[in-house]
């Protein structure tokens, strides 16, 4: 499956963006560099058994181990202390990345209640698009019975870009489903 993305990228995709974009070299055609999947996890602060469901989770959807992130500030409003617990997140290169993004594309994205289609202004002005998840759900790797909380989740995808414009049609290219 993330061969078959991998090859298209290759065989088709860098043609039509070298034309539209008349790049003189393939290494100026922009490609994805990874794909970061993070989840905050507040309720760590009073219970740290939320955070290894988190972690199970996560390591279900990316098909890797998360690494827990820690506080860098403490916050007393919110009971948090400098170096805790605080969230998990991946960093998806390679292989995994490509087999990643065509799952959400084809299978995560269109499980989504009422979708249209992603938004076309989520992209940061250097090429970089961000998607946030509303739940953990609509992944078809977690199991219904066995989810003891809904949490969302922020997924960036990291191009090498140089324009929102390059970075757009790179992403459809792929496959993402933006709105109409």
């Amino acid at each position: 499956m993330a061969v078959r993305m991998k090859e298209r990228f290759l065989n088709e995709i860098t043609p039509a963006l070298m034309q539209k974009f008349n790049y003189s070299t393939v290494m100026q055609v922009p490609k994805i560099e990874k794909v970061v999947i993070n989840m905050g996890v507040g309720d760590a602060v009073s219970n740290s058994k939320v955070l290894d469901a988190a972690v199970a989770d996560m390591q279900l959807i990316a098909g890797q181990k998360p690494v827990i992130t820690r506080a860098k500030k403490s916050i007393a409003g919110f009971k948090l202390r400098e170096n805790m617990p605080i969230g998990v997140k991946v960093t998806l290169r390679g292989e995994r990345m490509y087999y990643f993004l065509d799952k959400l594309f084809n299978v995560t994205l269109p499980r989504v209640r009422d979708f249209r289609g992603v938004s076309n202004k989520a992209f940061d002005g250097r090429g970089n698009y961000t998607l946030g998840l509303k739940e953990q759900l609509i992944f078809p790797e977690i199991e219904y019975d066995k989810v003891d909380k809904v949490r969302g989740m922020d997924i960036v995808i990291v191009t090498t870009a140089k324009t929102d414009e390059e970075s757009r049609e790179l992403l459809t290219q792929l496959g993402m489903p933006f709105v109409k």
